[in-house]
């Protein structure tokens, strides 16, 4: 029993010594590697999706908006009753801000949200004919959308791969999976795609926010669980 303890334990530890030659090495973002772990991502998260709840495409933008600093699961039960009084981008256009304010409030920074909430629907009725724009440009110009927003909305509600959705999950995952060694999300975006294929912009970012809020957690990541574990080299692995 101790022999193949031993045993396990010298192969554990001649793994990780190849996993640190290769992080040494600097191919974190070898083609081969990426291509491993996108195949991966697709094995652990063939449906994953965006898990804010909406209907179209401008429900999808509050939501958004909302999810800042909050869990999607709290922005979803304050939308459950919220989208029921406002259905459109004119009954929040023309909100009373004070109402609003207290009908978010759950969600965190009430008081931001309802302003970029407010000032975005009415640039969608004064700029875009109540349609939420299509293209990158376009959508940045409303008030408090950048470009995390815009890539949830245009690939989620439309199907436009503009970008990565660069949220804390996807910061945080794709440094430990050496992918980028920013921290700044604009840069890591940049990064992200220019190693990740277009077509897989959209499908990578929901698959490694469901491996960050399912496997991958933050204060205990749950290694031993995790499909990419052979070919992740981060410091603080759990096995």
């Amino acid at each position: 029993m101790k022999t193949t303890r031993k045993k396990k334990a010298r192969s554990s530890a001649k793994k990780r010594a190849r996993a640190a030659k290769v992080a040494r090495a600097g191919r974190g973002t070898d083609s081969k590697r990426v291509a491993a772990i996108l195949a991966k991502l697709d094995e652990a998260y063939p449906t994953a999706t965006c898990e804010l709840r909406h209907e179209n495409a401008f429900q999808l933008l509050i939501s958004t908006i909302l999810s800042a600093q909050c869990t999607d699961v709290r922005v979803n039960q304050v939308t459950q009753t919220l989208y029921k009084k406002y259905p459109n981008a004119e009954a929040f256009a023309h909100a009373n801000p004070s109402e609003l304010e207290q009908e978010i409030r759950p969600t965190g920074f009430f008081r931001n949200k309802t302003k970029s909430i407010m000032g975005a629907s009415k640039g969608i009725i004064e700029n875009f004919g109540g349609q939420v724009p299509r293209t990158m440009e376009e959508i940045l110009t409303l008030p408090g959308v950048a470009r995390k927003t815009a890539n949830v909305v245009l690939g989620t509600a439309y199907g436009i791969a503009s970008g990565v959705v660069v949220d804390t999950h996807v910061i945080r995952l794709s440094r430990r999976l050496d992918l980028t060694k920013h921290e700044d999300p604009k840069k890591i975006e940049e990064d992200l795609m220019r190693v990740i294929p277009k077509e897989k912009w959209i499908t990578f970012s929901h698959q490694l926010i469901w491996h960050g809020r399912r496997v991958c957690v933050a204060r205990n990541p749950r290694c031993i669980d995790c499909n990419l574990e052979s070919i992740c080299y981060s410091k603080d692995k759990t096995v």
